[in-house]
């Protein structure tokens, strides 16, 4: 019994440690900005397995220097209410639950049909606490882990430093990370210089950057990004 005890023990150590470690970093990215993410490197690692290289653009810029249109884009596109939550969007969550019950329901009463499309309800804050530090593991304890590291970045962070970090090191294409790199590689300009539709047509990407990479010119994209467009106009900025 004793051993077992000392089991629980080392392992409650070792979580505590860990909290600490994740928290530690997060303070510091008040001030420091981070290399590279937990995400990256992942994707670093795939390339460097399939192709024996590494294919890579990413350049950091300031928050001020980044077009208020990208800024308005992302928000309308990815999380609408991003300066008034505190991380987690509790509605947005149960409601994405509820349309994926839902689908899966639908998916098996026909067996044939297509694979349904899960949806989250994640925030601009708890994507980037996913991309930072944690694996792409979907499971109950990295969800929770997740909604930790969500909380510590909203403690530790302002809005405006966590929309920098994370427009700095979002995905845009295989190998293409970071509004900077993506406005370079898509239209040949600095991130500065982005227009409205420009910026739009980024943010709609956000999801499925790989794919949409391949179908620049997809009717979807058009039409999505003109949605985007209409509503940047009430974002609001931190």
């Amino acid at each position: 019994m004793r051993g077992v005890l000392r089991w629980i023990a080392l392992v409650l150590l070792a979580f505590v440690a860990l909290q600490l470690f994740f928290v530690a970093r997060i303070a510091a990215m008040a001030w420091l900005d981070p290399e590279s993410t937990s995400f990256q490197r992942s994707e670093a690692w795939a390339q460097l397995r399939q192709d024996g290289g590494l294919h890579w653009r990413q350049q950091w810029l300031p928050y001020a220097q980044i077009s208020d249109h990208l800024k308005r884009a992302v928000i309308a596109s990815e999380d609408d209410n991003f300066v008034n939550h505190d991380g987690v969007e509790w509605d947005a969550i149960e409601k994405a639950w509820e349309r994926n019950a839902r689908a899966e329901a639908q998916a098996a009463a026909r067996p044939n049909a297509r694979a349904p499309k899960i949806r989250g309800g994640s925030t601009i804050t708890q994507q980037l606490a996913k991309n930072l530090l944690l694996s792409g593991e979907r499971n109950l304890v990295r969800k929770g882990q997740e909604f930790v590291l969500t909380l510590a970045l909203e403690q530790f962070l302002s809005k405006q430093r966590i929309l920098e970090i994370y427009l700095n090191n979002v995905e845009w294409g295989a190998g293409i990370f970071g509004a900077e790199a993506a406005a370079q590689h898509y239209y040949r300009k600095s991130a500065r210089q982005l227009t409205a539709p420009e910026a739009a047509r980024l943010a709609v990407m956000l999801p499925a950057p790989k794919r949409f990479e391949k179908t620049p010119n997809s009717a979807y994209l058009a039409g999505r990004t003109r949605t985007i467009m209409a509503r940047m106009a009430s974002a609001e900025l931190p």
